[in-house]
């Protein structure tokens, strides 16, 4: 199992940690990517492929002291956050304020 965070813009977010499957996760994240945006993973996925999905997710939620990692992070109505991470990956993550020009 891979843990996913989960982050919404609510303001009482709990950034709740879920346990996925390997194929849920590699469903999520393609290719070696670790961060998210649900609005690109629905529109690749199909709305209903995503809804059967992260439902299975949310029946097994982890508690963060019983939590070995963090695999990813999928962030749910923050889609102005993307800017910050053009590769979905975390390691590559550009900072507040960072030139992003080529």
């Amino acid at each position: 199992m891979k843990n996913i965070q989960v982050i919404d813009r609510a303001n009482n977010c709990t950034y709740i940690i879920f346990a996925a499957t390997g194929e849920e996760f590699e469903s999520i994240f393609l290719n070696g990517t670790d961060v998210e945006f649900v609005e690109d993973f629905v529109e690749r996925a199909g709305d209903e492929t995503a809804s059967q999905i992260t439902g299975e997710l949310w029946k097994r939620p982890v508690r963060k002291d019983a939590v070995q990692g963090i695999h990813g992070t999928l962030f749910y109505q923050l889609i102005q956050k993307k800017q910050y991470y053009p590769t979905k990956k975390e390691s590559e993550m550009v900072p507040l304020g960072a030139d992003r020009t080529p």
